[in-house]
């Protein structure tokens, strides 16, 4: 057995069922151990959508999305959907081919430093110098994936590590971090809060239904980033709904007067809050690299909510006072990107909807009504354009739903390649496009701005 036979094997051990990737040269063996595997490869047209896809296939599912392909070109193709993967904290595996490890460093045919390149867009990575260092490598990546999941992993593999037969097997001992020394401070401004408010982010969903339970028992809202949208309905008087620069009205209400945020598992960025009182602000993440205000606490979500203690409150009513209808002007102009949005919405209410960057993006975000948690999948944080096609690939592959996919001719054209994917997979997707001929918030600046 070699090296990536191995790899293959662990993969397998750890349930990973799908991997989106192209073949070249270097990442061959991989390839050769995957033919006689039960994981099954999605051939994409082109590396930003095996990413793209990987990523998707992550926020569907309960596993792990995985995308692969080969040095040079082939690796460097991946950059930009796994930087949008790292804004958003996905996680999910990158495995890249390399040239032969004697020959990393010379300026030979496709080589690049690909350990470097990707230092700053995954949260580990690893370049194995030998077979052991590479079963060890697979084993932590997955291992962090699922136990202490803070975004991409890159595993580098080197031709000659792949194809050698001397390795030994390493068993992982893997603590995750926790720093809990905030939470009794926290528990003080919690007792004595009579507005206390759940500010949930995408790292919360796992965690759905006690949110759910102990928001309905102490009468504490919940207001959701937009990653997070649906991890309870927004159709329950419980969810004031979307917060941050396209907040809801009661989701407004709620961060100006609370006197105690309890934000889970969002990395509170610029567009969540703009402002952040330090001295009402509570931040859970298992990502201590996010974490922000007085009250920081780096751990496991479940256990820090069910260690903490609620009281009753009551004012959810005042709340419920204010209507949180987001108007939307033109929704009734056939002749309206925003009135065909609103009809596709209501024409597939329990389909999972994947957004391409756009001007029809915001029609979106305030015109649909999260049911389940992403129910609309957008990488809001880098917002690339040729998510959506390559995306809907990912989530089709991941569950049995129907995946409407919503685009904008520019973007659609960024990767309309893998309609070739689509096809061949026999993927259950339809795709809408917004055909208006131009870069619709391009030409708006450039009107606006610079004449």
């Amino acid at each position: 057995m070699n090296v990536a036979e191995r790899l293959v094997e662990i993969l397998e051990e750890n349930g990973i069922t799908h991997i989106f990737g192209i073949p070249g040269e270097q990442i061959m063996p991989m390839y050769k151990a995957l033919s006689s595997s039960d994981i099954k490869h999605v051939l994409t047209r082109h590396e930003q959508a095996a990413a793209h896809a990987a990523d998707a296939f992550t926020r569907t599912s309960d596993n792990v999305g995985v995308c692969m392909t080969t040095a040079g070109p082939g690796a460097l193709n991946l950059v930009m959907a796994v930087s949008s993967a790292y804004k958003d904290s996905i996680p999910m595996l990158i495995l890249t081919g390399d040239n032969e490890l004697a020959k990393r460093n010379e300026n030979m045919f496709q080589s690049m430093p690909l350990k470097d390149i990707f230092s700053n867009i995954t949260y580990e990575n690893y370049s194995p110098l030998n077979g052991s260092e590479a079963i060890f490598a697979m084993k932590a990546a997955l291992y962090g994936l699922k136990n202490n999941p803070k975004g991409p992993i890159h595993i580098n593999l080197s031709k000659d590590v792949l194809l050698s037969e001397d390795f030994i097997g390493i068993d992982l001992c893997y603590l995750c971090e926790s720093d809990m020394s905030s939470l009794e401070a926290a528990q003080v401004l919690i007792s004595k809060s009579q507005k206390p408010l759940f500010v949930l982010g995408a790292g919360a969903i796992a965690q759905a239904d006690n949110i759910k339970m102990l928001a309905e028992m102490y009468g504490i809202p919940v207001t959701t980033t937009f990653n997070a949208r649906g991890i309870i309905s927004e159709d329950e008087d419980i969810n004031l709904g979307l917060v941050g620069i396209r907040s809801t009205p009661r989701a407004r209400k709620a961060i100006g007067e609370s006197d105690c945020i309890i934000a889970l598992g969002s990395i509170a960025s610029e567009r969540t809050f703009p402002e952040i009182d330090e001295d009402r602000f509570i931040h859970v993440n298992i990502n201590k690299d996010v974490l922000k205000g007085k009250y920081q606490i780096q751990g496991d979500i479940e256990e820090v909510i069910m260690t903490l203690e609620f009281k009753k409150v009551d004012w959810l009513d005042e709340l419920m006072e204010i209507d949180n209808t987001v108007y939307v002007e033109g929704t009734d102009d056939d002749l309206k990107p925003q009135a065909v949005i609103k009809r596709i919405f209501e024409a597939f209410p329990n389909d999972i909807f994947v957004s391409d960057a756009g001007s029809h993006t915001t029609f979106e975000m305030l015109l649909y009504n999260a049911k389940f948690p992403n129910h609309l999948l957008f990488p809001g944080a880098s917002a690339p354009m040729g998510y959506g096609l390559p995306a809907g690939i990912g989530a089709a592959t991941a569950t049995d739903k129907r995946i409407i996919v919503l685009n904008g001719d520019g973007g659609f054209q960024m990767n309309l390649q893998e309609l070739a994917t689509l096809r061949n997979n026999n993927l259950n997707v339809i795709v809408f496009i917004l055909n208006n001929s131009e870069l619709g918030i391009i030409r708006q600046w450039q009107e606006d701005f610079y004449d």
